[in-house]
């Protein structure tokens, strides 16, 4: 079987990987705003993970998308999708064009994360709590088999509120699923209020590691310090490791961090504007 090779990533430094998160930012600015969908919110408070995962530490090859070897990525907050799309297609998966048609009657790129005829997306997501047990499918699977791919799976807060969520949390130790990565983007923030509010989840990082986890909590804006972290994985043999990534709902254009609005809203064309200027991009 062929090794997992790195395909040309946009850079490996700090400063590459930021302009990969701010481009993220631009790019699912322009989708949502063009499709009139939801999202903004969430797809912002995880770019930067997106753009170290991406940049940095995910053994993908945008040419060989189906490649044996390589590292599966779950999205299970599958409604953040535009900025994974936005991400793969700035990777080289797929034509950046294709963004232009985003949630549009016949376009390849769903509302909701997709894998159907778009290269680089493993599974189709959307149905919140779902994300962790397939993915812990994947690394046992992996490990049944004697491969090395890991398995990477971004969840939301939210869908922490899901007992399928802690079903799989419970899976993974038992198994010994130390290839398997579970990032959340502990946002705060969920469909109608805050977390607190909704379902308080602390002490967060606490339950994890009494279901048997490996835990690292994390400023998920920090790009370096998300590279420092990813770079020792796993966090403890044997144990399947969670990274707690603390992040801002909006994060990146002043007027959306922090707002429960963005989380269904779309920007109109003067909040385009306002959002482009503050991320520096030309109008």
């Amino acid at each position: 079987m062929s090794a997992p090779v790195h395909a040309p990533a946009p850079g490996r430094d700090a400063r590459a990987l930021a302009e990969l998160a701010r481009t993220i930012r631009i790019r699912t600015l322009q989708m949502t705003h063009r499709a009139k969908s939801s999202h903004i919110g969430t797809c912002f408070s995880m770019a930067d993970l997106l753009a170290v995962l991406y940049g940095r530490v995910l053994q993908v090859d945008p040419a060989r998308p189906d490649l044996p070897g390589r590292d599966r990525f779950v999205l299970s907050k599958g409604h953040g999708c535009a900025a994974l799309y936005a991400v793969l297609a700035e990777r080289g998966f797929f034509p950046t064009p294709w963004l232009d048609r985003f949630y549009q009657d016949g376009s390849t790129l769903w509302g909701h994360a997709t894998h159907h005829g778009v290269p680089g997306v493993e599974v189709s997501t959307g149905s919140l709590g779902h994300g962790l047990s397939l993915a812990c499918g994947m690394a046992l699977a992996a490990k049944h088999d004697g491969h090395s791919w890991r398995v990477f799976a971004l969840l939301s807060d939210g869908e922490c509120d899901e007992g399928s969520t802690w079903e799989g949390a419970l899976f993974a130790p038992h198994h010994g699923l130390d290839n398997l990565v579970v990032i959340v983007d502990y946002n705060k923030i969920q469909s109608f209020g805050t977390v607190k509010q909704v379902l308080d989840l602390e002490p967060f990082a606490d339950k994890w590691r009494a279901f048997g986890w490996a835990v690292r909590e994390i400023d998920g804006h920090a790009i370096e310090t998300v590279v420092e972290v990813c770079e020792r994985l796993p966090f403890e043999r044997g144990r399947p490791s969670c990274l707690i990534a603390h992040t801002v709902k909006g994060k990146g254009v002043s007027f959306m961090e922090g707002d429960l609005l963005w989380h269904y809203r779309a920007p109109d064309a003067d909040e385009l504007r306002r959002a482009l200027q503050e991320l520096g991009a030309a109008q």
